[in-house]
């Protein structure tokens, strides 16, 4: 289980489901009708908030109510990505409904005198209520927080568990969020004296590559009515399982109370965490009274120190070091929110191999295991709270809200009540992860608060600057007239600001508080920025160098950018500019502008694809992030590329076009299939000093980086079928090639897999990709066909996809048609073990087969 709870149970499976209301999707209107003929009575499952005091629950959270012809299912669940596409829907969310869900669970628990039962839930999405034997437990609106409830006083011999999730406001984000119990569900146990979930606190005061002192702060709880003296034991042991630390305390707790206890421990030599070498520590506590171990927690931790410098940067355990960040919304691909561990770690393998080191969660807390991840893998990560305050925004385009309708009001509508209860129990849930090394409290907030937008200049009706590329037309002084002169609204944003800031520190001051600025000329003025230990600019490379000149000792970096060479160019050249975090690592779902975008239901803004294909921005930025040599070869028609021939010369079609690229990159082919005689520009993303182009083992010549202002290499080459190939080779002498070859009419199809063998936990997942190949081997990427799996064997298909932005083909499925000649099925195992054979076949083709075995 996640590392937040190692010692708890799990709690996933054996649920039942009942999807009540799914708003004008046919493929989930089939499953409610389904259920009427089953006597599901609709009316009762289809309860509001406002129905559900503890004098009025509905039937449906009884134990009486009848639930033996629900759907049987695990957790996590995510079920809007179960549903189909429609253009009926909202592309801000993808095109795929909500609605309002129920889930419940039958179980026995034998419970000892005393003893404490907690349900710990890391992330309901969203307006969850949660019932015991009828009781009501728990509400929350927010549905990317973790709380938990104490189920001790409501547990009987036979014990039903009623879970509401009312995500009728199916449009409340402006990216895709899923609906449902996404995330794990735990059981822990807790003796009458003991230390609370999340109860444990690892600071570290001093750290140096000598020595570490750690402070471990324990939170102890007695709920007997009698005071007790008891026994904390406990070590420290490293990744490697030896212990580097013990400790022995006496502490004394009077009836009914709760106490902390700090731990002063030093260690000595140790292994400091870093991406490059994410070393992990472990503490184990134990809770003895009357001579008999009552209560054991663990916690993984890590060591390092930090520390941000307005003018020098980021340095990490001494060293300065680039932030090379992507941002990362919480979905992944065809799985949607519920996202297995396996298709995390390949996502973010990807990552880490194209040289990223850290990541932005946009806009909102991951998951524990996510994060859990982080820390085993290496990434830094900015951990972000909130992309709503006070004022809700437009989901369908961005910036403040132009509608007003119900679907779409989101987390606005509860900030003021709910803002510090989710910030808290967020820090207080990832507190000990050494990956956080960024609390992010908003993201974009100004273009809720019109007097921002206003004050800058930018959109005055006489401006002419283009706010991406030209600085405002105002001095910083000038906007703080402006500004000042506006009228002010009811919740002013700074205020705001200080007040989320000073939650933050409350709780860790060990981490600065950060926030993703979209209009900081106004921002640094308002006092926005005081608010803040730094000042994070989206999209305002621009405005790197008046930042630092005007607010010398606030320190800036870039927090969304474009993910393009300019972006890097502009932090590589500023050493008061840390890194940045480029928008975004991954495709992800949503945020399309509904019917105008159909069937595009993704944003395709990535260095990965929705099925983690990796794309050509992909090997930019690697040839850019990565110091080992790397190459990579794209083609394009000339009459469809980004350049014109002049003299023989590939040169862009608008001068240092380059240099104002957006989100998108510009449209490339990997394969090497054209008309005869067509002409064509190859393009080499390479970090060598010199590459050396080659058809058919004829030299086209050699181009040196030094003389590519774009970092992109390009040869005009008249189509000739056969082999191109680029030799790319650095200062050093290293050499690597990379080669295209023209591909003959599909032939047969091949399958491959991340692994071939699973662990028979019903958790463990195996990525199958089909290519389709020619006669001779070679992958056909220029043509598409359809395929069909047929499995047998001890397995669950989680689906299919072909990465593509426009792929609106349900993923519950065993067929698709493939994207540039390839397509993904993931499939998760089962507590049994066995083999799976997996068969692919597409009409006129050879069938491929393989098998994988679980153990």
């Amino acid at each position: 289980m996640s590392q937040t709870h190692p010692d708890a149970e799990d709690f996933n499976f054996n649920w039942r489901f009942y999807l009540a209301d799914a708003p004008k999707s046919n493929a989930l209107k089939a499953d409610i009708s389904e259920a009427d003929a089953l006597n599901v009575d609709v009316s009762e499952a289809d309860v509001s908030e406002a129905d559900v005091s503890e004098a009025d629950v509905p039937k449906v959270a009884t134990k009486t109510f009848d639930d033996s012809h629900w759907r049987q299912l695990r957790l996590p669940h995510d079920w809007s990505i179960e549903a189909s596409y429609s253009s009926d829907l909202e592309g801000a969310t993808a095109y795929l409904p909500g609605g309002v869900g129920w889930y419940r669970k039958h179980f026995k628990l034998d419970k000892a005198e005393d003893e404490q039962i907690f349900l710990y839930f890391d992330g309901v999405y969203n307006h969850v209520t949660v019932w015991l034997n009828g009781h009501k437990l728990w509400y929350q609106p927010y549905g990317y927080t973790p709380f938990y409830v104490n189920m001790s006083h409501y547990l009987e011999a036979d014990n039903v568990l009623a879970v509401q999730v009312d995500h009728s406001r199916y449009v409340d984000s402006r990216w895709y969020t899923g609906s449902g119990i996404y995330r794990d569900v735990t059981l822990v146990r807790k003796a009458a004296v003991f230390v609370p979930i999340w109860g444990v606190t690892v600071r570290t005061p001093q750290v140096s590559q000598d020595s570490a002192q750690v402070a471990l702060e324990l939170d102890l709880h007695n709920s007997l009515t009698t005071p007790v003296d008891i026994e904390l034991t406990g070590h420290i042991s490293d990744a490697a399982g030896q212990i580097r630390a013990e400790y022995t305390s006496i502490v004394q707790l009077d009836a009914a109370s709760k106490v902390q206890h700090v731990e002063q421990i030093k260690i000595t030599q140790p292994s400091l965490w870093s991406p490059d070498i994410p070393h992990m520590y472990t503490a184990v506590t134990q809770v003895i009274l009357n001579d008999e171990i009552v209560d054991t927690t663990t916690t993984p931790f890590g060591l390092r120190y930090f520390h941000f410098d307005a003018d020098r940067g980021f340095f990490l355990n001494g060293q300065n070091t680039h932030v090379k960040g992507v941002c990362l919304h919480h979905d992944a691909g065809l799985v949607g929110a519920a996202v297995p561990d396996g298709v995390w770690r390949r996502r973010l393998e990807h990552l880490k191999t194209m040289g990223c080191n850290a990541i932005r969660t946009a806009h909102n807390p991951p998951s524990a295991r996510f994060l859990d991840l982080c820390d085993e893998l290496g990434f830094l990560v900015q951990n972000e709270f909130f992309d709503e305050w006070s004022y809700g925004k437009d989901k369908r385009l961005n910036k403040h809200d132009r509608h007003g309708d119900t679907i779409s009001q989101g987390y606005a509508d509860y900030f003021q009540e709910w803002a510090e209860h989710d910030l808290k129990t967020t820090i207080l849930r990832d507190k000990n992860h050494p990956c956080i090394f960024q609390w992010g409290i908003g993201n974009e907030i100004e273009w809720t608060y019109l007097n921002y937008s206003a004050a800058t200049g930018y959109f005055d009706v006489e401006a002419n600057g283009n706010y991406f590329w030209t600085l405002p037309p105002y001095s910083s002084q000038e906007i703080k007239q402006r500004f000042d002169n506006l009228p002010a609204v009811a919740h002013d944003l700074a205020e705001t600001a200080q007040q989320l800031a000073e939650w933050t520190r409350e709780l860790d001051d060990s981490r600065p508080v950060i926030a993703n600025c979209i209009l900081p000329s106004a921002s640094h003025i308002t006092g926005y920025g005081d608010a803040l230990d730094i000042v994070g600019y989206s999209y305002r490379a621009v405005m790197y160098d008046r930042g630092h000149a005007d607010f010398p000792n606030k320190v800036i970096m870039g927090t969304e950018n474009l993910g393009q060479w300019h972006e890097w160019k502009n932090v590589i050249g500023r050493p008061f500019i840390s890194g940045l975090f480029f928008w975004t690592g991954i495709d992800y779902l949503g945020e399309a502008e509904a019917h105008s975008s159909w069937p595009v239901k993704a944003t395709a803004s990535g260095m990965l694809d929705l099925a983690s294909f990796p794309k050509p921005a992909y090997h930019m930025i690697k040839s850019l992030w990565q110091e080992a040599p790397h190459c990579q070869v794209y083609t394009q028609l000339l009459d469809e590329s980004e350049y014109v021939l002049e003299v023989d010369n590939v040169i862009e079609k608008h001068k240092d076009a380059w240099r104002t690229r957006l989100w998108f990159w510009h449209k490339v082919n990997e394969h090497w299939n054209y008309p005869p005689d067509e002409m064509t520009v190859v393009e080499a993303y390479s970090n060598c000093d010199t590459v050396e182009l080659f058809l058919n083992g004829i030299s086209l010549g050699e181009q040196r980086l030094q003389d590519q202002e774009d970092r992109i290499f390009k040869w005009a080459v008249p189509f000739i079928a056969g082999k191109l190939e680029a030799r790319a080779t650095n200062a050093q002498g290293q050499t690597v090639t990379n080669q295209l070859i023209t591909a003959g009419p599909p032939h047969h199809l091949k399958l491959t897999a991340d692994k071939l063998t699973l662990h028979a936990d019903a958790y463990d997942v195996s990525h199958i990709t089909v290519q389709l190949c020619d006669a001779a081997g070679n992958p056909v990427r220029h043509e598409d066909h359809k395929v069909n799996f047929e499995l047998t064997g001890p397995y669950e298909n989680l689906g299919v996809d072909n990465g593509a932005a426009d792929n609106v083909q349900a993923h519950n499925a065993n067929c698709l048609v493939t994207s540039q000649g390839h397509a993904l099925m993931i499939i998760r195992s089962t507590f049994e073990s066995g083999s799976v054979t997996i068969q692919a076949r597409a009409d006129g083709l050879a069938p491929a087969s393989l098998t994988l075995e679980v153990q």
